[in-house]
């Protein structure tokens, strides 16, 4: 089963209507610590098989990195273990900070 692309307006759209979903950010912590979208939790994509407990598979879970290459990654390992309500941010905080909040840093 394919993994759903979400752009950047559409996390937002999500994120405005209070929907219910876990925003999960696989960056590494000097990446998270320079430029993350509030509220997001956590977690390297390297730690994520020792972590996976912390993840509810029932939840809409909405998975970022910088680009989303290592975001499809996570939902990819994600769906192996039985999750199936995943979501890529296309783009990554990248996208999202061009399109939706310029106040999040670039690099």
């Amino acid at each position: 089963m394919p993994i759903t692309q979400c752009t950047a307006q559409q996390l937002q759209e999500r994120l405005q209507a209070a929907d219910k979903f876990l925003l999960l950010d696989v960056r590494e912590a000097n990446e998270y610590a320079f430029a993350h979208i509030e509220g997001s939790q956590h977690i390297p994509l390297h730690l994520l098989p020792l972590r996976l407990a912390e993840l509810a598979p029932e939840q809409d879970i909405v998975v970022l990195c910088h680009h989303g290459m290592r975001s499809q990654q996570a939902c990819l390992f994600l769906q192996q273990q039985g999750f199936n309500r995943l979501f890529n941010l296309k783009g990554g905080i990248d996208a999202w900070s061009l399109t939706c909040d310029p106040s999040i840093p670039r690099y």
